[in-house]
């Protein structure tokens, strides 16, 4: 019987015999001195056995010796093999046998191929002469093969062969080709198919056309990997069908092929890992799709959750989603490809690092964020003002608040800075009152205070705004040198447009007092001037407010 496997194979079995001799080998080393273990080590090593290989099949196993390694040995029988199988054309061989001092001696056609000795008997275990006599089958076989895939019927069948493999090669190629140009005809159109009751406007055109752009790469790098896949098993099939290149396509074909199928068998063994995986993620989503509904429940009002506001739903249901999908990763992480090995670990511990290191502000601000959310202090919608900025809230992000001035500039602000900041919120209302809207204008101690106070609270009456109940009301807030301070103050629930309000309310105070000739000291007061410092024409307050507001009006 002839003993036939790939080269690589035989590599890999030589490989994993020396490895097997070596840890065999190693208590005996153990046991001697550095000097005694170097001879035994060298011995082993070039007694080793090596395959004999002709037009890639591999006949049998020789053993060599110190004065002939064995690499050398099996070439110089292959080499004896292959002038035996070039000298004649006869379609049968000669193989005789004779006992030597050193073996059996194996003869082919009279031409002394091989001797099997009884280092050869026991490395495969056998008797000589059984030994021999597979050997001299193998030679023989091995001979015929050679002669007949030499001949020109062979040369003719291979020549065939090969274009029939060229021939499907160019189909092959067509077919790419042609699924290349449906591709990218076909994209296009198929993504916007799929996207068309979101696609509103250009943008969302120029999204599709990006969307389609990536499909197009990912399904034309697949093409490729057809493609190179397809010509490197043509380039080997046709190799194969010549027996001068038999051994290298068989080379290619262990190259590619080996890898290809370890994949594929780690793959199939890994179903049962992507099945709990699969199942896993299952579980989570219709957790999700289960609080997604508890939750919409609860904002249209099915359910009365006490306190709870409508504007915590989503931010509370975002936060049970990321709590359900890190406790499937928890789970799933042990079915993940590779995560128990080590680099994986580092790879976890080196993001952690990072996240802990380089991430500080931006937990600040998360935490900051919730904070804002839950502890009612705005809303959006709010008039707000912090530090310097006044707006409306017009969204509220996990990381930042985003305000839109009474300019109509927008302003981000940081959570963190929102929760270290005194907040004013001018829509929330405390109690039935409002808000006090006020203002201050210095008046001579000239002139009776009754009467200032009655000018005020007319001209807080006149602004639209600032609610008749609760009653206006003045009070003194300071006895300057040249005046005194009155403030008037008002109770308003328009907190959006205080603004406005103080605008006209000023407007107000300056019609009234001009109507009474009082006049309004000035920052910077040196003496009473001969006439008050008021307009010499009358001046109808309503009437300009009122024109003033006509002008305004669409």
């Amino acid at each position: 019987m002839t003993a036939r496997c790939k080269p690589f194979q035989s590599l890999t079995l030589l490989l994993s015999l020396l490895a097997v001799i070596m840890c065999l080998a190693t208590p005996l080393w153990a046991q001697e001195t550095p000097s005694e273990a170097t001879e035994p080590e060298v011995e082993e090593t070039d007694s080793f056995k090596a395959p004999v290989i002709v037009d890639g099949d591999m006949l049998f196993f020789l053993r060599g010796s110190s004065a002939l390694p064995a690499p050398e040995r099996a070439e110089s029988v292959q080499n004896k093999i292959i002038e035996v199988a070039e000298a004649s054309e006869e379609p049968t061989v000669n193989i005789s046998f004779e006992d030597t001092e050193l073996g059996i001696r194996i003869r082919a056609d009279g031409v002394i191929v091989s001797i099997v000795t009884v280092a050869d008997a026991e490395l495969d275990q056998m008797e000589l002469d059984v030994l021999s006599f597979l050997h001299g089958q193998a030679i023989e076989e091995a001979i015929l093969a050679y002669r007949a895939n030499r001949t020109e019927q062979a040369r003719v069948s291979g020549a065939i062969e090969a274009a029939a493999w060229t021939f499907g090669f160019v189909v092959f190629i067509v077919a790419i080709l042609w699924l290349h140009r449906r591709i990218r005809r076909r994209t296009l159109k198929f993504v916007k198919r799929h996207l068309r009751d979101v696609e509103t406007a250009t943008a969302k055109s120029v999204q599709a056309e990006a969307i389609a752009a990536l499909v197009r790469y990912g399904l034309n790098f697949v093409l490729l990997i057809i493609f190179f896949l397809g010509f490197y098993y043509y380039l080997s099939f046709v190799l194969l069908a010549f027996a001068e290149t038999r051994y290298f396509a068989q080379l290619l074909l262990t190259y590619l092929t080996e890898p290809v199928l370890l994949i594929f068998k780690g793959v199939i063994s890994y179903i049962p890992n992507l099945i709990m995986l699969a199942l896993i993620t299952w579980v989570a989503m219709y957790i999700i799709k289960g609080m997604r509904v508890f939750f919409d429940a609860v904002e249209a009002g099915s359910f009365d959750m006490g306190d709870f506001e409508k504007h915590w739903v989503n931010p509370t249901f975002n936060i049970a989603r990321v709590v359900v999908v890190l406790i499937a990763l928890v789970f799933a992480v042990p079915y993940i490809p590779g995560s128990d090995s080590a680099a994986f670990q580092g790879l976890t511990l080196l993001v952690g690092a990072m996240l802990s290191l380089g991430a500080n502000s931006v937990v600040s601000n998360m935490l900051a964020g919730l904070f804002v959310i839950y502890r009612r202090s705005t809303s959006i919608g709010d008039r707000i003002q912090i530090g310097d900025h006044i707006g409306d809230v017009v969204q509220i992000k996990l990381m930042e608040t985003h305000l839109k001035s009474i300019k109509n500039e927008l302003i981000s602000i940081p959570n963190a800075q929102l929760m270290n900041s005194d907040v004013v919120n001018f829509s929330k209302k405390t109690d039935g009152s409002g808000l006090l809207l006020h203002t201050t204008v210095g008046i001579g101690y000239e002139e009776p205070p009754e009467k200032v106070e009655a000018m005020l609270i007319e001209a807080a009456r006149r602004t639209k705004g600032i609610k008749a109940k609760p009653e206006p009301f003045v009070l003194w807030t300071a006895l300057a040198d040249y005046a005194i301070n009155y403030q008037i103050n008002g109770y308003t629930t328009r907190g959006s447009i205080i603004p406005k309000i103080r605008s006209d309310l000023h407007r107000n105070i300056v019609a009234v007092f001009n109507e009474n000739n009082v006049q309004i000291m000035t920052p910077s007061y040196m003496a009473d001037p001969p006439e008050p410092k008021i307009p010499a024409e009358e001046w109808d307050g309503h009437l300009a407010h009122e024109t003033h507001e006509d002008a305004n009006k669409p």
